[in-house]
């Protein structure tokens, strides 16, 4: 006849080892407990994590840089559309005889041809700024300004490039702030300054559900 095991006379039941961390205490469920933790990664919060291996977020100077350098390069092209226009503008009304009692009416068709123009050149500009800030940032995650400083646009939760609805997103957010107000567009690029999620998204990362992160330099 057994009588069990000698080390345990009485017969209690001996608690069972944990392999993955220590047991749970008395009242705590057991599921989860002393398993490893779900990875923190600073600035963001614990139920919107970035995927492994996304780099840290952008510093807000970067940014801005990026948004200048853009700027500037957006300006040239512009500048360069325009230039021809000015030219013929600056030739029609030299060729305007100042002594003739026809002159201001020769001025103001020289300014009527002009204003003509700039219809098809600001929707031509328009057209390569929208193909400039969508297709660069959908497939390949940044504008020239934005490889210039080392920032990528990411989606928040798996890291991924933007893609087009995203990119288009992030796009039409600003624009629409630059077409409401006068400066509606300047708020939405700081509105980062202010968001309270720590991941420094703009209104315009809230709706496309981007972020912008450091990858160099």
């Amino acid at each position: 006849m057994s009588f069990g095991d000698p080390n345990n006379p009485y017969g209690q039941q001996q608690p069972q080892s944990n392999p993955y961390g220590q047991q749970a205490p008395q009242g705590v469920p057991q599921q989860g407990y002393g398993y490893p933790q779900q990875q923190q990664y600073p600035g963001y919060p614990q139920q919107a994590a970035p995927m492994p291996g996304v780099p840290p977020l952008a510093g807000m100077g970067r940014r801005l840089g990026a948004r200048l350098i853009d700027g500037v390069l957006l300006f040239v092209v512009y500048a360069v559309f325009l230039a021809p226009k000015f030219t013929t503008l600056i030739d029609d009304v030299q060729a305007c005889d100042s002594t003739s009692s026809t002159y201001d009416t020769c001025v103001n068709d020289a300014l009527s041809d002009f204003q003509s123009t700039m219809l098809p050149v600001a929707a031509t500009f328009m057209v390569l700024m929208l193909a400039y800030e969508i297709l660069l940032i959908a497939f390949v995650g940044a504008t020239l300004g934005k490889l210039a400083v080392g920032i990528r646009v990411l989606k928040a939760e798996t890291g991924a490039k933007p893609g087009i609805g995203g990119a288009f997103l992030r796009w039409v957010i600003p624009t629409v702030g630059a077409f409401a107000c006068g400066i509606g567009q300047l708020v939405v690029y700081l509105s980062p300054f202010w968001d309270k999620s720590g991941r420094k998204q703009g209104w315009h990362d809230k709706v496309a559900s981007t972020v912008v992160v450091h990858v160099k330099g």
